[in-house]
This record gives structure tokens, sequence and C-alpha cells, in this order.
């Protein structure tokens, strides 16, 4: 199988549980949603140049980097499964960095199983209608469901979507500010009001290294 992938680079991880560590990034094309705050639109372009890289050779440019992120774009929009099994029979941990839109069951109960970095969409991406509830289902411990809050009724709903599917021991769970929108400062206030422990505020620590519009970081 070949894979269209946009970019590929390593850096630190700017997020997640790995952040500060070193990871191959494997950025493919194409998006199913448009999430106006969406960093990364031109990797859904149509026109975004891209190369067609089977499994071996993307194992090989992940050679020495333990970790190693699939992420988009949509990164679920292509069959993952064959590019997981070869990354992790080779001893590399594979994160994918998903939407949230596309079912996980299958790849979360296969044997070679990566962790999941799901987003929830709030109301203030107008994606919220898309979200595949049914994957709250398959989550563990490796897990994270990330919220990027633009306001305050984006939080509330977050709160909601916590509760009601009992994330919280579950799996991760990270709020990230939608920059310009809100502040970290405003989320960590919505946490102690609401006494939210076991719950993380994360910034994305690329953009505070590097450019936040240079790519490839």
């Amino acid at each position: 199988m070949r894979y269209p992938v946009v970019e590929k680079f390593v850096s630190i991880n700017g997020e997640g549980a790995r952040a500060g560590e070193l990871a191959v990034f494997i950025r493919s094309k194409g998006c199913n949603l448009r999430c106006p705050y969406c960093d990364t639109k031109w990797a859904y372009a149509e026109d975004a140049p891209c190369e067609e890289l089977s499994e071996g050779e993307l194992l090989s440019f992940c050679e020495g980097i333990m970790n190693v992120t699939l992420t988009g774009g949509e990164p679920m929009l292509q069959d993952l499964a064959p590019l997981v099994e070869t990354l992790m029979r080779a001893g590399h941990r594979v994160e994918i960095e998903t939407n949230g839109s596309i079912p996980i069951k299958e790849l979360s109960q296969s044997v070679y199983r990566p962790s999941f970095t799901l987003d929830y969409k709030l109301p203030s991406s107008k994606m919220e209608d898309k979200m595949c509830l049914e994957n709250y289902e398959y989550l563990c411990e490796n897990d994270t469901v990330k919220f990027v809050a633009g306001d305050n009724a984006d939080l509330e709903r977050a709160l909601e979507i916590i509760e009601k599917y009992d994330l919280i021991g579950r799996c991760r769970v990270y709020f990230s500010p939608v920059f310009g929108s809100i502040t970290a400062a405003e989320i960590v206030d919505f946490m102690k009001a609401h006494k939210l422990n076991e719950v993380r505020v994360q910034l994305q620590m690329h953009k505070f290294i590097w450019d936040p519009e240079k790519r490839g970081v």
C-alpha cells in the first residue's frame, strides 16, 4: 500500500503525553472536516503536493526514532493498519492524531494497536455533528481525548462530554485554547471552578520554539 504524504519530518512532540520527546511526524493529505481554526489547511488542499510512499519507505525514514505520529489532514482516511503493523513490529511507538469523525474500532482492536489522540470538535468548530461518538467505547489509558476550546461555551460542552462518557480515568483528557480566542488562564480558571482533577491544559510547544507558521517542526 502507498500513502499520500504531504510532509514528513523529525521534531519534538509539541503536545500530548510525550510532549518534548523526539518523534517522526508523517502528515497525510486530505481531511473530511473544515474547522475554522485549523492550522494545517494547506494539507487538505486539492493541489497540495504529496509523495505516494510505501510502508517500507516510511519505515526507513523513521529509523532511529522511537515515537512516530501519524497526523494530517486526517490520517484515518487511509487504511493505516499495514503501516501501523510495519512500524510497531520494528519497535516504534505509534500515535494517530485523528479528528474524531472516523471509527477507530477496527484499529483499536488490532494486535498492533496504536495510541489515539482523538479530537472532540466543540461548537465553535462548526463540526460537532460529525463526531463519531461510538469511538469512546474503545478508548484506553494510553489514549487521549483533546478538546480545543474557543470560548466558555466550548468548555461547558467539553465538561458535558467528559461526564457523559466518563472520560477521566479511562484515558487522558486535554484542553487546548484556540489561539486568539481564549487564553490558557481562562481554561485554568474553568478547571479550578469545576475541580477537574486529571485534566490537563496543553499548549503547542513547537509554536513557542519556532515561528507558529513554520512547517516541518
